[in-house]
C-alpha cells in the first residue's frame, strides 16, 4: 500500500515565493502531498504534519522540529546548513541534508569569486567610481593594480566549489594552496596543481584567500583578528560562503589600519547586513549582496538537486549528501 507522505516546502519569497513552490510541487512524486509556505511556521498544521521539510535559506528552529512530530528529514534548497537547528535534528534522529555532491552552485560561486578577485586586483570599483566623478584616476591608481598570474591562491575547503575556483585559478597561472579537514586525493592535487598546508601556512604565503567552507561552531570566526594577522599586507580576502566564518569588526580593523589590501565579499553576518557594518566603509571594499548562487540558471539547478534528493527520499531510497 502506497503511505502518502506530507511534504512542507520553504521557499522565501526572495527566490520565487509560492510561484516558485508551485512549480516545484509538480515534481514530486504522486506519494507526497506538498504544501508551499514561504516562512516556515507560516502553516502550523502543516509543519505539525510534515514528513519532510524542504527549505533554501528558510530557519529550521528546535522549536520547528519539535512542532513536526512525524518529521523523518529536512533537506537544505543549497549548500549551506546552518541555518538548521543541527542539535535539535540529531536529538530527533531526524536527517539533515544539503545539495553538497549535485554541483548546483558551484559554477556561479566559482564565477563570483574570480570576479570579486579581479574587481580588486585592477580596482575596478574606485576606478568606475573617479570616473563617474569626472576624476581620470590613472596616475593615482596605478599603483595599485595588479595581476593574478603568477599570485598564490589559498583556498580554505576543496570540496566542490573550492576545486571549480582551483580550476579557474590554474588557468589564470596562479598557484594554488589549501587548507581543510578533508584532504583531496593525489590525482586531483596533481590536476590542479595544489599543495595542501595548515591554515596558518596558507594564510602566511597566500596573496589571495578564499573561503569555501560550511559554517558550524568549529568554523564560525575561523578569520579571527589573531589570524589575520598571519596574512601579508598585500594580501586580499574573498569570502562568499557565509558571512560569519570571518570576525567582521576585526576584519574592518585590518582594512582600516592598512594591514590588508582589501576584501571583497559576498556574504555578512547578519544578512541583510545593518547600516552600522563597519566594511559598508572600509577601505577598498568590493561588496555584493549574496548573489554568488543566485543566478536563474543555478536557481533552476539547486531546485531540482534539492526536490530530487527529497523526492527519492520519499519513494523509500536513502537520502544523499546527509550532513547531521
Amino acid at each position: 500500500m502506497t503511505v502518502t507522505k506530507n511534504v512542507l516546502a520553504v521557499v522565501s519569497p526572495h527566490v520565487g515565493g509560492r510561484t516558485a513552490g508551485a512549480a516545484l510541487a509538480t515534481l514530486f512524486p504522486g506519494e507526497a502531498r506538498v504544501t508551499v509556505v514561504e516562512a516556515t511556521d507560516e502553516d502550523p498544521v502543516a509543519l505539525r504534519e510534515a514528513h519532510v521539510v524542504v527549505t533554501g535559506l528558510g530557519p529550521v528552529t528546535a522549536e520547528h522540529i519539535a512542532a513536526a512530530p512525524d518529521l523523518e528529514l529536512i533537506q537544505c534548497a543549497s549548500h549551506g546548513f546552518d541555518y538548521v537547528d543541527l542539535d535539535a535534528a540529531r536529538g530527533r534522529g531526524v536527517p539533515v541534508c544539503n545539495i553538497g555532491s549535485s554541483g548546483a552552485e558551484k559554477q556561479n560561486v566559482a564565477e563570483q569569486t574570480f570576479a570579486l578577485m579581479l574587481a580588486l586586483a585592477k580596482q575596478l570599483v574606485p576606478a568606475h567610481t573617479a570616473l563617474t566623478e569626472a576624476d581620470w584616476a590613472l596616475p593615482r591608481l596605478q599603483q595599485s593594480i595588479t595581476e593574478l598570474s603568477g599570485k598564490t591562491l589559498g583556498i580554505v575547503g576543496l570540496g566542490h566549489i573550492g576545486e571549480e575556483v582551483a580550476r579557474r585559478a590554474v588557468a589564470f597561472d596562479m598557484s594554488v594552496v589549501y587548507a581543510g579537514p578533508t584532504r583531496a586525493s593525489a590525482a586531483t592535487e596533481e590536476r590542479l596543481g595544489a599543495r595542501h598546508v595548515e591554515l596558518e601556512e596558507l594564510l602566511r604565503v597566500s596573496d589571495y584567500v578564499t573561503l569555501h567552507a560550511p559554517l558550524t561552531e568549529a568554523t564560525r570566526h575561523l578569520l579571527n583578528a589573531e589570524r589575520l594577522a598571519l596574512l601579508k599586507p598585500t594580501a586580499f580576502v574573498v569570502n562568499t560562503s557565509r558571512g560569519a566564518l570571518i570576525d567582521q569588526d576585526a576584519l574592518a580593523d585590518a582594512l582600516h589600519a592598512g594591514t590588508l589590501a582589501g576584501a571583497g565579499l559576498d556574504v555578512f553576518d547578519p544578512e541583510p547586513p545593518t547600516p552600522a557594518l563597519r566594511l559598508l566603509k572600509a577601505p577598498n571594499v568590493v561588496l555584493s549582496p549574496h548573489v554568488a548562487g543566485v543566478t536563474r540558471e543555478t536557481l533552476v539547478r539547486i531546485a531540482l538537486a534539492a526536490v530530487q534528493n527529497a523526492a527519492e527520499f520519499v519513494a523509500g531510497k536513502p537520502p544523499r549528501d546527509v550532513v547531521s
